[in-house]
């Protein structure tokens, strides 16, 4: 009521609709938490989505490949959302389970997708996150920022040492709808066993697995 204004009646009413709908159910003390329904669309989402049938086989075989977390990030505003993952690794280091938004200042993921972004859509993030780049190392100002951001579209994959999860390396490509990017493929490993030589490698898998992905992505949407 002192949130959205509404009136006790209007209220109970939209609270009886979620509840008999699914969305809601309550809980002790008056309380009330996500519904089964939810659930629901949750495995609806994880059936229907092209995505993350792309991408399945892809994170089987980079996680059978390598002891890692391999996952799909997809983006949103200044989001992003892990949408699957499969892990391989005894203890797996990752910061990002499924359903978990995390905000776009730091990590491999972030800079994938930022380095393909259009001027007028990445600036507005370098603004907004300056300060989380710069302690990470990305740069001081707006210009090496960008300038950094542009290293990672030439390369195709961006590579981050421990900013998102202590102790973890995060390898990562976007996933192209035509030139705009939906999404990306992360590898994240232990920074123990991660030599040049092995970063050098998954970060040449992860660019061609999300290649294809991105391919699989631009048939399904024409």
């Amino acid at each position: 009521m002192a949130e959205l204004g509404y009136t006790r009646p209007t209220l109970y009413r939209y609270l009886k609709s979620l509840k008999d709908s699914g969305f809601v159910m309550p809980t002790r003390g008056g309380r009330f938490a996500l519904g089964p329904r939810v659930v629901e669309m949750d495995y609806l989402s994880r059936r229907s989505d092209p995505l993350i049938a792309a991408a399945t086989p892809h994170l089987e075989r980079l996680s059978a490949a390598h002891p890692c977390t391999a996952l799909v990030v997809r983006w949103y505003g200044d989001k992003m959302l892990c949408v699957a993952s499969i892990a391989s690794a005894t203890n797996p280091v990752s910061s990002y389970p499924r359903g978990r938004p995390m905000a776009m200042g730091r990590g491999a993921i972030a800079r994938s997708i930022m380095a393909f972004l259009p001027r007028q859509r990445v600036m507005p993030l370098v603004t907004r996150y300056a300060a989380d780049l710069r302690s990470v190392g990305v740069g001081n100002s707006p210009d090496e920022i960008l300038a950094a951001l542009k290293r990672v579209r030439r390369a195709g994959v961006a590579v981050a040492f421990g900013e998102v999860t202590p102790g973890a390396v995060g390898i990562a490509a976007p996933i192209l709808d035509g030139s705009y990017p939906v999404a990306s493929l992360c590898i994240t490993i232990s920074g123990q066993h991660a030599s040049g030589e092995l970063i050098d490698r998954i970060s040449s898998e992860v660019r061609e697995a999300a290649r294809q992905m991105s391919s699989m992505t631009s048939d399904d949407a024409t």
